[in-house]
């Protein structure tokens, strides 16, 4: 039976992992590994393992090829539209759906309008299809944000099932929200990829609270949520 800890040395190190590391080794080897690092450590044969799925699987292995070949190619020059509609483009796939928040309609048509130029149809399905009321979930009239009045829930199931009634090659997350996202991802049957990750606050660029932590973003630091 195989070991199902990640770290042979996990009591020694602690459950240290890629998250506790600022060498980065693994992508060029012109640095040395840490004592905890992943490549290293981990668990014996998984990494030959792994690696011949790529082989096994002729699926996942053009979805990898085509990924690396766009990272070789077009590296620091196309954006990530771009980068979407090429991956598209290689891939052969004929049907893209579009998972779009309610509130980036117009970011989605903008998408559409650019991959039809492109010769590729986007079919797109908002979160609040169904108008389903959010009391259905159990949330109170008091949890809305505008209580007494009819309030969508955000119905990402909905979504990924009518994606896959049209039968869907890829799909395409533009702004749903936390978690919302993690439905949609579990219930979608096609390839799932972001263009655009929901962050109200900084207009949906949430590497920027990552690059501000330490300067006007301290708060993240503390142990507090916000209330």
């Amino acid at each position: 039976m195989s070991d199902p800890r990640p770290l042979k040395n996990l009591d020694k190190l602690g459950n240290l992992s890629c998250a506790n590391c600022t060498v980065g080794n693994c992508s060029k080897l012109t640095k040395s590994f840490p004592d905890f690092c992943l490549t290293t450590n981990a668990r014996e044969g998984i990494v030959e393992d792994v690696t011949k799925r790529y082989v096994k699987s002729p699926k996942d292995r053009k979805i990898a090829l085509a990924a690396a070949e766009i990272e070789s190619a077009y590296y620091g020059r196309a954006t990530r539209v771009e980068e979407i509609l090429i991956f598209i483009e290689k891939m052969g796939y004929k049907k893209v759906g579009a998972a779009t928040c309610a509130g980036l309609l117009n970011e989605c048509s903008t998408f559409a309008r650019i991959a039809r130029a492109k010769g590729i149809e986007i079919y797109g399905v908002a979160c609040k299809v169904g108008a389903v009321d959010k009391t259905v979930i159990g949330l109170t009239e008091e949890q809305k944000i505008s209580p007494g009045s009819h309030e969508s829930m955000c119905n990402p199931i909905l979504q990924a099932e009518l994606l896959n009634e049209e039968k869907t090659d890829f799909n395409v997350i533009i702004g749903l929200c936390a978690g919302h996202d993690t439905l949609f991802i579990k219930h979608s049957k096609a390839p799932v990829t972001y263009l655009v990750v929901k962050d109200r606050v900084l207009c949906h660029n949430p590497a920027a609270a990552l690059y501000g932590a330490n300067t006007y973003y301290r708060r993240l630091l503390g142990p507090e949520l916000p209330k």
